[in-house]
């Protein structure tokens, strides 16, 4: 479940705003009393997996506190075509106000983790995980790689701040892999911290530069099949390898067979597809 914090406490907030302003929902206050109710029900439209169903009750809960909701279903849960996943009472006007914005969080989140769960399943039987990435709609990171998760992805990094991942730009600014690793290492000595190295490698070259050096993971990054099978065989257990670039439905279990241990996909948060729910009056 994620945590209502002042995070997503603003989200909701300003979501609610883009949509009100400060008239609120002129169609339904103008043709509905205050005082009227009504029951409602989320059905679900396709196939796909449950993300972010406490966001889409505090909605409701934000523009009337009164309102009930009641599960039939969990998050990280697949629903079917059809299948009933709440039933929701209380305030007509304030139902219809929150309608498209609840809407709006849930589909996207399971969206989110409806295409993870198909890339795990694409997976199963090797031992690759699937990773998020960095490539999350701004503000919306933590939700999102929450949604991932309910699909059964793992995340990578959380941010800047929570991993030291040197990629080619960073090589490029310090001069090699092995003086990039270098200063990274000796400043968080003077920092004191402890975060896991990972380095970005594009060829087999930079891959042995890179294995003997104090890192915990190495990125494979747009290298063909046929080089990736090299370089786990050449790793050998030595480093966590990660595969990254060009990772589809079509592709990733051809990657995950070479005995990596993950593959990242930015698709999973960048160019999920809404899943389809419909929310009735009845």
């Amino acid at each position: 479940m994620i945590s209502i914090n002042s995070q997503v406490i603003s989200l909701v907030e300003n979501a609610l705003h883009e949509d009100l302003e400060n008239l609120g929902d002129c169609t339904s206050k103008f043709i509905l009393t205050p005082e009227a109710t009504c029951n409602a029900k989320l059905i679900a439209r396709q196939e796909g997996v449950l993300a972010g169903l406490n966001i889409f009750e505090y909605v409701f809960k934000k523009c009337h506190a009164d309102i009930l909701i009641e599960y039939h279903f969990q998050d990280g849960e697949t629903t079917q075509n059809e299948d009933l996943i709440c039933s929701i009472s209380g305030n007509a006007i304030s139902i219809l106000t929150a309608e498209r914005t609840a809407l709006n969080f849930l589909q996207r989140l399971s969206g989110i983790a409806t295409l993870t769960s198909s890339f795990v399943e694409k997976v199963g039987g090797t031992k690759a995980k699937i990773l998020d990435t960095r490539k999350t709609t701004p503000g919306y990171r933590k939700l999102e790689k929450y949604a991932v998760k309910m699909g059964g992805g793992q995340n990578h990094r959380m941010g800047l701040y929570d991993m030291i991942l040197i990629k080619d730009n960073h090589i490029a600014a310090a001069g090699s892999i092995s003086n990039a690793v270098t200063l990274a290492v000796q400043s968080m000595k003077v920092e004191k911290l402890e975060l896991k190295i990972e380095v970005e490698v594009t060829n087999l070259s930079q891959l042995k530069e890179a294995v003997d050096l104090p890192i915990q993971r190495v990125m494979l990054d747009n290298m063909s099949l046929k080089d990736i099978q090299m370089a786990v065989e050449f790793v050998n257990g030595r480093l966590e390898t990660e595969i990254s670039g060009g990772v589809t439905l079509e592709t990733v279990r051809g990657f995950a067979e070479t005995g990596v241990d993950f593959i990242s996909v930015g698709a999973l948060t960048h160019s999920a597809q809404a899943m389809d729910f419909s929310l009735l009056v009845n």
